[in-house]
């Protein structure tokens, strides 16, 4: 899976599950508050990733994922 062909499927189930807005999304973004993601989003916002993506995360994963960018490239890292 291309490093596109993630952030497009990360996008999109931002929009469609955590309703955020399209503009919001960027690599900068801080997943926390620019998207406005509580504790609870983080959780269902894992378990969207291991159904999307057939990968296992835990919360060791999440230490240094600050930005939309980090979180690309954690997915990308677990599927390689």
């Amino acid at each position: 899976m291309t490093k596109e062909v993630i952030i497009e499927k990360i996008n999109d189930f931002l929009i469609d599950e955590f309703e955020v807005e399209s503009d919001d999304i960027s690599p900068e973004a801080n997943l926390k508050n620019t998207l406005e993601l509580d504790s609870l989003d983080f959780v269902d916002l894992v378990v969207a990733v291991e159904s999307n993506f057939s990968v296992k995360l835990v919360g060791e994963d999440f230490v240094y994922v600050k930005t939309l960018q980090d979180f690309y490239n954690l997915i990308e890292r677990k599927l390689s």
